[in-house]
């Protein structure tokens, strides 16, 4: 009889999943689903790659993942497993963030699932993506674990976020991170990871399994193998528990919007914060941060000009957004869901902070500039925005802001030495807590 090849090698667990356990198949995903039908958590399980073109089974039906999903489900959680574009190849690691996060999306918004009690589980070449959420860090996210992972692409081939510059970054939230290394690693794989743990510090808890080689949890049948992956587990589980009191429900906001914008003063010139683009046409960069306005002061003629000229586009702008964009409030002191992110990246715009600002966007966030030229994710974003931050171009003045449901509109004054004050509109799109899409009219 043939031996069975690496990937269809048994769990070392022994998983036996209760008579009312079930599997369901929505697109890219499996949920294993617990006995109970009570709300819970869950942990998306995230496989490496690339894998042999010829595979039968794709990776989701592997056993060490149903086994994982599996065990997870046992202890009451809804295990997911998911296949993304990382089996293809590492030139796919754009194409396996895209599809990361939207199986991410699909997770959340599972009946059976707490959007807010979720866990990402990075299996070797995985590891790859997971630097993109360690520097995100959504509220949602209650931990991140990493199981033999590859963390330094190879030569000629495109990183996103490295892990080992993100883990140990001052933060307002600590994300709990779990990394499970073998002794046995590869010697390409364990450069980095040593480097990961030497940047994690105090924020990274680490299993050590000391005679396991890449993929022990399917490989090294042994009492250290199955105490490691058994410990990984409650880990993970303990981190999914009850919400923490501070998670507190947000209030959706009720004002309604006026037919026309009322402001004719905007504030000083010293509270002001984040970039558009530095001249019409060029690369834009977020609106300013809301402050209380200054003392009222009369704009001068071509100011004003150009405040009118922006206000009624805002409001062309807000009326083109989706109707889906429903209970919308209008000022610019509007507090809402959606509010509140644009401010916190507008404040990291303000202090320079480079990576605090990227961190308000989603790994694969969308930034349409005036021009039409389109840039996408995190590393785009960076690559663009880091000559600003370093030249201190971070200075617009907010005239106005409406916000409905998801959206955001600014209306805002642009300073440049060279263009003077250019007015710009901006749309932000949130979800989730991180901004998925911002849009930039000149």
């Amino acid at each position: 009889m043939a031996e069975l090849p690496v990937q269809l090698q048994p769990f070392v667990l022994e998983v036996a999943a209760a008579a009312d356990q079930r599997v369901d198949r929505v697109g890219q995903l499996d949920f294993h689903r617990p006995g109970s039908t009570a709300r819970t958590g869950a942990i998306l399980f995230v496989h490496g790659g690339p894998v042999p073109a010829d595979l039968d089974v794709l990776p989701r039906d592997w056993p060490v993942y149903t086994g994982y999903a599996s065990a997870a489900a046992q202890r009451g959680l809804v295990g997911v497993t998911v296949d993304h574009s990382l089996i293809h190849g590492l030139d796919r690691l754009i194409d396996a963030a895209d599809d990361v996060e939207a199986a991410i999306a699909v997770l959340r918004a599972d009946p059976q699932v707490d959007p807010n009690r979720i866990a990402l589980w990075f299996f070797s070449g995985a590891g790859l993506l997971a630097g993109e959420w360690l520097d995100s860090r959504p509220d949602w996210l209650r931990c991140v674990l990493l199981s033999y992972p590859r963390l330094a692409t190879p030569p000629g081939v495109d990183e996103l976020v490295s892990a080992a510059e993100v883990i140990g970054k001052p933060a307002n939230s600590v994300l709990p991170v779990l990394l499970t290394r073998v002794g046995r690693e590869r010697e390409e794989l364990a450069g980095p990871v040593a480097e990961f743990v030497s940047a994690g510090g105090a924020a990274l808890d680490i299993i050590d399994v000391p005679k396991g080689q890449h993929g022990f949890d399917m490989l090294d049948h042994t009492d250290e193998s199955r105490a490691a992956v058994t410990k990984a587990l409650d880990w993970a589980i303990a981190h999914l528990g009850e919400d923490p009191s501070a998670q507190l429900p947000i209030p959706t906001p009720t004002s309604q919007p006026t037919s026309t914008p009322t402001t004719t003063t905007r504030p000083t010139a010293t509270a002001t914060a984040a970039g558009a683009p530095a001249a019409a046409g060029t690369p834009a960069g977020p609106a300013s941060q809301q402050v209380a306005p200054a003392t009222t002061r009369t704009q001068a003629p071509a100011d004003q000009l150009a405040a009118e000229s922006a206000s009624g586009a805002l409001t062309a702008a807000a009326s083109s957004l989706p109707a889906s964009a429903s209970a919308p409030s209008v000022s610019a002191g509007a507090d809402s869901p959606a509010a509140r992110v644009v401010r916190r990246e507008q404040a990291a715009y303000l202090a320079h902070d480079l990576e605090a600002f990227l961190a308000m966007y989603s790994p694969t966030a969308q930034l349409q500039l005036a021009d039409g030229t389109v840039m996408r994710g995190r590393r785009s974003l960076r690559e663009y925005y880091r000559p600003h931050f370093e030249t201190g171009q971070c200075k617009t003045e907010l005239i106005q802001r409406i916000t409905l449901g998801e959206w955001v509109v600014d209306h805002s004054l642009v300073h440049d030495s060279d263009q003077g004050p250019t007015p710009t509109i901006s749309l932000y799109r949130v979800q989730e807590g991180l901004i998925v899409e911002v849009r930039f009219l000149a």
